[in-house]
């Protein structure tokens, strides 16, 4: 019996087999897993993650896929997600509680309504909330580190484990926590302020989206994170010359220079191209060397970075 015939038997939640993974990202890109699965709660995933210890099988832990980019050829491995499982939220009086597969536009939203403030500027960023906290996405000055109270997770052993921020670091676009470690659920606790405060950072984040990103586009949001405070990886790629320029069906979008999107039938190949023509061309010219904000599985370090050893 093989190792996913084995694992039918054994999960009560949904697992596709051969499962192409262009299904499950924003891009609608990337070639099949060996199996997606959605755990149905956390004694189902604490047993699929010790078969796969057990028979070293390789596990990747995604979310919504609104920032991940699977190569062409697939995932010899599993891929795991929250996102149609793990959705309670829960609200007392300003403390919140969310399992990692609820989305965080919902959980802004909601927060917004109760007149909770600090998550309001990032109301329109994708993704769910496992996601926001693995890359501590941000919008408009805000993370979603900011007022969080603890993290429960999970590691490949079926061990539950809970996180302070005193056990953590979080940066831009970064933190500490492990990417074999599953997130489980968050708890956060924010500030009640009025209704117009909240409500005109709201309008503003979800302007300034709407203005300067392409949204009518499928992509992953920003590929670079911003090399400094006061400069801009977009602006570099611009200024580097390449607005507009195409692979295939891949484009560095004419709006945002950080965003590359898929016009219909881009190759994960044509974005890895770009990504790897824009750090190069951007070094050659300012020294500054493109760090990857988008996730990307399946990849050869030399398909996407000019100088790797």
């Amino acid at each position: 019996m093989t190792h996913i015939s084995k694992l039918r038997q054994l999960v009560k939640g949904t697992l596709l087999e051969n499962e192409p993974m262009s299904k499950h990202t924003s891009y609608g890109i990337g070639g099949p897993a060996l199996a997606y699965i959605i755990p149905k709660d956390r004694d189902d995933l604490a047993k699929i993650l010790r078969f796969a210890k057990k028979n070293e099988i390789p596990v990747h832990f995604v979310g919504s896929g609104s920032n991940l980019l699977v190569n062409d050829q697939g995932i010899d491995g599993l891929v795991i997600t929250p996102a149609k499982a793990l959705r309670i939220l829960t609200f007392k009086g300003n403390c919140i509680e969310a399992e990692s597969g609820v989305m965080l536009g919902k959980i802004v939203k909601e927060s917004i309504k109760r007149n909770l403030s600090g998550l309001e500027s990032l109301i329109g960023v994708p993704g769910t909330l496992g996601g926001a906290l693995m890359m501590n996405a941000g919008a408009f000055g805000d993370e979603i580190s900011n007022y969080l109270k603890s993290i429960d997770i999970m590691k490949l052993t079926g061990r539950i484990y809970t996180l302070s921020p005193e056990n953590l670091d979080f940066g831009y676009r970064y933190s500490s926590l492990n990417p074999d470690e599953f997130i489980l659920l968050a708890r956060f606790e924010l500030p009640k302020t009025s209704s117009e405060i909240i409500q005109g950072k709201r309008i503003k984040a979800s302007q300034g989206r709407k203005k300067s990103q392409p949204l009518r586009f499928r992509s992953s949001g920003s590929i670079f994170k911003n090399p400094g405070a006061n400069l801009a990886a977009g602006y570099l790629i611009d200024q580097a010359g390449l607005k507009g320029a195409c692979i295939g069906d891949a484009e560095i979008s004419t709006k945002h220079s950080n965003f590359f999107v898929n016009h219909g039938s881009a190759k994960a190949t044509d974005i890895a191209k770009l990504i790897f023509l824009a750090r190069k061309t951007v070094y050659e010219k300012y020294g500054v060397m493109l760090e990857l904000e988008v996730k990307t599985i399946g990849f050869c370090q030399s398909e996407l970075d000019p100088y790797a050893a």
